[in-house]
């Protein structure tokens, strides 16, 4: 029986998966191209209809890759992906965006973002998005990477738009936003990407993980992302290049943490207790 994956909400009211797809590193070889397409294909038959892209991943192949995955499964997905920064002046934007758009192989992305912070004024790269989003290529816009005080200058310079979300470092061992960025987004209904979610793969194989994945018969990859999915407005996008490893990955909705169990994750990774710099890969 397939997990029923929880949803976030969106500003706006639309609902995703708490779990998408996530893209890094994919498109940047031709020998894993055709498993990188059927891992996406894998996610999408589970339920797991939000992939993340971007224009940095390989120069443009991710989305490439994305493109080809979601031939014919288009209205099947909530699509996301991201300008870089050098490229987010006014103009620059709209170019990106309509550049993606050719790779994506589609005529509107549900969810663009600004990779992180660059030179460009923030009021210009919104008044891009929102050229986009009156021309129906773009559904709505966020940013990623941004910490508390970006996000209120974000906001300050947004008025009145607002963004769709904050994509942004976070696992067990990066817990650094529970201190201050994570409540405070909760509070202003703007929900967390969560990238990276499995640490780049250092949390598998954690002897802590695999102690309370003994438990409930799941490996410690599992319980990483069950973690993620305790907490409410967070969306974990985690990035696979195989169809196994996907399915693995979507049965982490099955697995129900206990008191005890957080109590350990918290003794082995323990929470923030003073402001961090925004951790960033």
């Amino acid at each position: 029986m397939k997990a029923e994956l929880p949803a976030v909400t969106f500003p706006g009211g639309r609902q995703v998966p708490a779990l998408g797809l996530g893209t890094w590193h994919m498109g940047e070889g031709d020998a894993s191209r055709a498993e990188e397409v059927a891992s996406l294909r894998a996610g999408l038959d589970l339920g797991m209809t939000l992939i993340d892209t971007a224009e940095m991943y390989a120069d443009g192949g991710a989305e490439s890759v994305v493109g080809e995955a979601i031939q014919g499964r288009r209205d099947e997905v909530f699509l996301v992906s991201k300008v870089l920064p050098y490229n987010a002046s006014r103009s620059g934007t709209i170019a990106a965006c309509e550049a993606s758009l050719k790779r994506l192989g589609t005529d509107h992305i549900e969810l663009y973002l600004l990779h992180w912070r660059g030179r460009h004024p923030l009021a210009e790269t919104v008044e891009a998005f929102e050229t986009l989003k009156a021309d129906g290529k773009i559904g709505a816009w966020g940013v990623s990477n941004f910490d508390q005080d970006d996000m209120l200058e974000l906001l300050e310079a947004a008025e009145p738009a607002r963004p769709l979300t904050n994509q942004v470092l976070y696992n067990l061992a990066r817990r650094g936003i529970e201190f201050d960025l994570l409540r405070w987004s909760r509070v202003q209904g703007i929900p967390i990407m969560a990238y990276s979610p499995l640490d780049e793969g250092r949390l598998v194989g954690h002897p802590v993980l695999e102690e309370i994945g003994r438990i409930h018969q799941a490996s410690s990859a599992q319980v990483a992302l069950a973690f993620l999915l305790t907490k409410p407005g967070v969306i974990a996008i985690p990035k696979s290049g195989s169809p196994d490893r996907v399915r693995e990955n979507h049965r982490a909705a099955e697995i129900r943490l206990t008191s005890e169990d957080l109590q350990l994750l918290d003794e082995a990774f323990p929470p923030p207790t003073r402001k961090r710099p925004l951790e960033m890969i």
